[in-house]
């Protein structure tokens, strides 16, 4: 039978099988093989100097990404054509989150490899894509992109960077500032995006960074990932030949929104790798520090954040390539009903650019977490520069700003998902009017004689259908003026993360339970207890806040009933299981999930 692959925001709505989503266990060999690269990659040659790095050694870093581009690792999903490897959307993100844990370095990387080489590959000329692309391949050019300025950052479109045709017509002239270029110190070609005069719009430009008029600001002081080259770029009466628009006049924003959701799905992997970095040096410490005689990892306190760190970093693996996969079959079947390969990519992102902004909200707040106990189970050794957990806690922290912050993604995720509903992309209506019917009638409580993925199947319908009660309750209440209560916004948006955390990590131990026997399958069944008894919680604490905001009288008593019966789950002995994981991740001295 051939995959369904359900529509972007459609996990809301419809039931996804667990033989339909692809798993991390799945990779094949060439894929492991190209991770391997990278590890090694990150191990012998990034690690080694990562100190040196955050000096702000711009001829270091320059030479490791050369470096790089020599190995092949900036072309996996690059045409071959274009010296690249070809490999699908699941592969490039699995090399990502390799390189995630190579901590200032990994930010260097994710920009040229991405936003500072990808608008080229979807939206250039065939005569700009083999200008550019093998050298940026190849590690000769590095690239980086330039979108935020001083006053345009969340809103990019209001940006106040000029490109004026000169009389020639041969030419752009380019004024303008931008800030936080990531590679700009290093950089050789600049994505640049500015107005033609008085449009409305954003164009896209390839800057030559060495053209007369451009000057690059000192390194920015930064927190964290103080080794990637950080600066602001200045344009001065910039001549930009008419040949390198890059895509369509005004089509600029278009470019940057597409590429801020391939950014944040792409970031949901770096930093994954980041966080399985964090938990396995934390893992290595608690076996070899010795407090009151024993190994810390045998103290219970120790083992909970051991093993909730794992937790967070397993759902966050789920829900990831569960995506990354859609992406791919999405772009398949494009192709094969005739779309063009270029159109087929971008259009595959944008189907899922509610799922990228859960991706990257999940896995940048799930390493923050990560990072945040690492240095605790380090104790006063956590906060010495000397060790890697207070490096990587300082870096942790931008990926809730970068590609968009977390609110403005949380907005998103909701926000796309009405705004879908209302074109009849997905069906809203009636699912959330059935919750409302069924809140009138009597209770189903179930059989007592579901399996275990039954019953956990039932907790994810019930799940979803508080979202649907509170997002139709809401848009009676408020109509278009929801998008001014963006508190609530919030707490849909949680529940909408949640959810979706959920019910991939369910789909993936399920699909696990028909490779592994019982006694192997145990302790990722303990994961999906604990974490699916956690989230009902929060999502019960979500959905009452969100009711109190606005319901009343009969109308707030009926959706805290419902809240209460849609979120009642089984108890779990959580200490436990945790202890059970954690024995895992102690043995195994790693984390190997």
């Amino acid at each position: 039978m051939s995959k369904k692959n359900i529509k972007g925001g459609e996990f809301l709505v419809k039931e996804t099988l667990a033989e339909d989503v692809f798993i991390p266990e799945e990779f094949n060999e060439e894929q492991r093989m190209m991770a391997q690269t990278c590890s090694d990659f990150v191990d012998t040659q990034v690690i080694p100097v990562v100190d040196q790095l955050d000096k702000h050694d711009r001829e270091l870093l320059t030479k490791l990404m050369k470096d790089a581009g020599e190995l092949g690792i900036f072309g996996v999903s690059i045409p071959e054509e274009y010296e690249g490897f070809g490999q699908n959307f699941v592969t490039s993100m699995l090399t990502n989150e390799e390189m995630g844990r190579s901590f200032s370095f990994a930010v260097a990387f994710s920009a040229h490899s991405g936003i500072g080489t990808l608008p080229i590959l979807y939206y250039g000329t065939k005569e700009q894509k083999e200008k550019y692309l093998p050298k940026l391949v190849t590690g000769e050019y590095i690239g980086a992109y330039c979108l935020t300025e001083p006053d345009a950052g969340s809103d990019p479109n209001s940006g106040k960077s000029k490109a004026e045709l000169i009389e020639d017509g041969k030419h752009y002239k380019m004024n303008g500032v931008k800030m936080w270029i990531t590679n700009g110190g290093i950089a050789d070609v600049l994505i640049v995006f500015a107005k033609v005069g008085d449009d409305k719009n954003l164009t896209a430009f390839i800057v030559d960074s060495k053209s007369e008029g451009v000057t690059i600001g000192a390194e920015e002081e930064k927190m964290g990932i103080r080794g990637s080259s950080t600066v602001q770029i200045y344009f001065n009466d910039v001549m930009v030949p008419a040949e390198n628009m890059l895509g369509d006049r005004n089509g600029g924003f278009k470019i940057a929104l597409y590429i801020l959701n391939l950014g944040r799905i792409k970031l949901g992997a770096a930093v994954l790798g980041g966080a399985k970095g964090i938990l396995g040096n934390a893992i290595n410490y608690a076996n070899e520090r010795k407090q009151f005689g024993k190994k810390i990892s045998s103290f219970g306190a120790i083992q909970y954040k051991i093993a909730e760190m794992a937790i967070q970093i397993f759902a966050g693996a789920s829900l990831t390539y569960r995506v990354s996969q859609n992406v791919d079959d999405e772009k398949d079947a494009l192709i094969a009903s005739g779309m063009q390969k270029d159109k087929a990519d971008i259009e595959a992102i944008r189907q899922y650019a509610i799922e990228a902004s859960i991706v990257k909200v999940f896995d940048s707040e799930a390493l923050d977490y990560v990072a945040d106990e690492g240095v605790q189970i380090y104790g006063g050794m956590g906060y010495s520069a000397e060790t890697p957990v207070e490096k990587a806690y300082r870096d942790a922290r931008i990926n809730r700003i970068f590609e968009g912050t977390n609110e403005i993604n949380r907005m998103v995720i909701v926000g796309e998902i009405l705004k879908r509903a209302f074109k009849g992309e997905i069906d809203l209506l009636n699912p959330a009017t059935a919750v409302a019917k069924e809140l009138m009638g009597i209770p189903d409580f179930g059989s007592s004689s579901m399996d275990y993925f039954e019953e956990k199947k039932k907790y994810l319908v019930n799940f979803k259908k508080t979202i649907l009660m509170i997002s139709g309750a809401a848009l009676q209440k408020f109509g278009k003026k929801l998008n001014d209560e963006q508190e609530l916004l919030f707490n849909a948006a949680n529940m909408l993360i949640f959810t979706y955390a959920a019910e991939s990590m369910m789909l993936r131990v399920e699909k696990l339970s028909k490779m592994y026997d019982e006694n192997k399958i145990g302790v990722y069944k303990d994961m999906l207890d604990v974490f699916m008894y956690d989230v009902a919680y929060k999502i019960n604490k979500e959905g009452v806040d969100g009711i109190n905001s606005f319901a009343e009288g009969d109308e707030q008593m009926g959706m805290l009933m419902g809240m209460k019966r849609f979120t009642k789950v089984e108890g779990v002995n959580v200490i436990a299981a945790r202890r059970r994981i954690a024995a895992k991740l102690i043995d195994d001295n790693k984390y190997n999930f």
